[in-house]
């Protein structure tokens, strides 16, 4: 049970969901938390200049959406904000209408995953298969890599030297000792020598400038009319359904890398509700990060803790550390973004290659380079589910078994139908009869069949006029009660006039 629904809602405070969900392992979250939130200043900027806003709105909105998700998430230690999914998708709404109307669109974005929440639309997720699942991992990761190259192009060999030196503490470190994230030792030692020697090298300081105050509440500065809302509702439903399956396929990700489960439909409404409020505090939408939530479990983040202290270090960082914080060299941030491309990548997809079902690798390099290739994530997804379906729907409707069975006087055959009978089945449902055979009766068992579609009804009426027509009398028996409503609705072939219509 969610804290979410035990605090908030109103429940009895359960020490033991504390326990089990927050104070479990509090060291150790904090320290990852630490990590995630400097890690989270950077990306916050850069994704704020994809969108064409301020840095400060991404900064407030990885705050707040960090701090709600904590509470009212479904996936105790996934990180939610700001992303780089998300705003790709904002660009044009900035550019032809502003801030403002973005703001409206958060807003409106939350409502929509709050109610794809309570719709319990969570649970389809299950129809993601894990094909696609690996794809859209193994193409975040190598995306995440691609975006740190401008940050190793025509820079002083200083930075070459730092992100090897970082790289170095991230790995070596832990075999030593795991009492602190090594992400965060690589950050404050790289910190202190480019300090100390006076390095000129690029800093989160030449990404943009950092906020100085708190976000204040604040309704969005839109006529409240139709044209409005007819601006922003496209936008607004896009953001919803990328950034769901964003947190999803986060969440997911999380439950294998901890090995324990996760609430789908809680995880809509708590990012529902996060939108919501980042849009009246002056942030823009955001959700699951694949790449933070990571870096959050391999530095050893494991509770909502560690989510709430991404939040609340993130914003500490930049009110009360921006000096240091600015001064933070981008080589070890660069460094720690390779370290989460490489956790990322799921690397037995390539070495298991050559056991795995030729469709399936199909549908994984697929999703993985129409991601890449395009940048959408939504494309790479929706290519890989479509992929998978036909590919699956291909195997269903080759497994249709008919027996054959004739009457000891040669006058009355019985065809035993086994399998899913829909529009992909039909020319091996009917190839599997002999309409030129010189019997009297013609029985069509269908016990162990299944009617699924209209193209099943089509092809099984098509049979029996067939028979008919050469003088064969049909009998259809055992169908079961789904086949039967759907064969009285669309069958043709008890009809009287049917013979004459074909």
């Amino acid at each position: 049970m969610p804290f979410f629904q035990t605090a908030t809602l109103g429940g009895n405070l359960n020490g033991t969901i504390l326990r089990r969900e927050w104070f479990f392992n509090t060291q150790r979250d904090i320290m990852a938390g630490a990590v995630v939130g400097l890690a989270l200043i950077p990306e916050a900027i850069s994704f704020s200049i994809i969108a064409g806003v301020d840095p400060k709105v991404g900064l407030y909105a990885s705050f707040i959406i960090a701090v709600m998700t904590a509470f009212l998430g479904g996936r105790p230690g996934s990180i939610s904000a700001a992303t780089g999914a998300m705003a790709l998708l904002m660009i044009d709404l900035v550019k032809d209408h502003g801030l403002q109307y973005l703001l409206a669109a958060t807003l409106l974005t939350g409502v929509f995953q709050v109610l794809f929440g309570v719709l319990k639309l969570g649970r389809q997720m299950r129809f993601v298969p894990r094909a696609v699942m690996i794809g859209y991992i193994n193409a975040l990761a190598v995306l995440i890599f691609l975006a740190q190259l401008p940050q190793l192009t025509n820079v002083p060999p200083a930075v070459y030297v730092l992100t090897v030196l970082s790289l170095a503490i991230i790995y070596i470190l832990p075999r030593f000792t795991k009492a602190v994230p090594s992400p965060l030792v690589a950050l404050a030692v790289m910190t202190i020598a480019a300090i100390a020697l006076k390095l000129d090298v690029p800093t989160v300081g030449d990404m943009g400038e950092l906020p100085t105050t708190l976000p204040l509440f604040a309704l969005p500065q839109v006529p409240l009319t139709l044209e409005t809302l007819e601006i922003i509702l496209p936008y607004s439903l896009t953001l919803a359904i990328v950034g769901l399956l964003a947190s999803f396929l986060t969440a997911s990700l999380v439950d294998e890398l901890t090995d324990t489960p996760s609430d789908k439909n809680q995880e809509a409404k708590g990012q529902g509700i996060a939108n919501i409020v980042t849009g009246f505090f002056g942030g823009m939408a955001g959700c699951g990060m694949i790449g933070q939530s990571v870096i959050n479990v391999q530095s050893g983040g494991r509770g909502r803790l560690s989510t709430l202290a991404a939040g609340v270090f993130l914003l500490f960082a930049i009110l009360f550390l921006q000096d240091w914080v600015k001064q933070m060299p981008m080589a070890t941030l660069v460094a720690v973004m390779i370290m989460v491309s490489i956790g990322t990548f799921r690397w037995s997809s390539f070495k298991n290659i050559s056991r795995i079902p030729r469709t399936e690798t199909a549908v994984m390099l697929t999703t993985m380079f129409v991601t890449i290739f395009t940048r959408n994530f939504a494309l790479g997804v929706v290519t890989g589910i479509v992929m998978s379906t036909v590919f699956f729907s291909n195997k269903i409707a080759q497994l249709v078994f008919v027996d054959k069975v004739l009457s000891d006087d040669r006058s009355h055959r019985i065809y035993k139908v086994a399998g899913q009978i829909f529009f992909l089945s039909r020319d091996e449902f009917l190839e599997s009869f002999d309409f030129t055979e010189l019997v009297e009766r013609v029985t069509i068992d269908l016990t162990y069949a299944h009617l699924w579609d209209q193209g099943a009804v089509e092809v099984l009426d098509k049979a029996v006029l067939k028979f008919r027509r050469n003088g064969v009398e049909v009998e259809l028996i055992g169908l079961n009660e789904a086949s039967t409503t759907l064969l009285n609705k669309l069958a043709i072939s008890q009809n009287a006039d049917a013979m004459k219509n074909q």
